[in-house]
């Protein structure tokens, strides 16, 4: 699996993720804000399959090592 989202992305995944789980988890809104796994997961791991699709990549290449 290749990494796929970069700091900032990441950073906004996680922290809509966390707000949308807790909303939920409050009664704020309703169940629907679960969903928030998803970003929440996707920032965790690095990795978004919906980038993948659509050819999407917001973190740095890397050099690979010479050997």
């Amino acid at each position: 699996m290749n990494l796929n989202v970069g700091t900032t992305d990441r950073v906004i995944r996680i922290l809509a993720g966390l707000a949308l789980i807790a909303l939920a988890a409050t009664g704020r809104i309703g169940w629907w804000g679960y969903i928030g796994v998803i970003p929440l997961l996707t920032g965790v791991f690095r990795f978004c399959p919906a980038y993948l699709l659509f050819g999407i990549r917001t973190c740095p290449m890397t050099k690979a090592p010479r050997g």
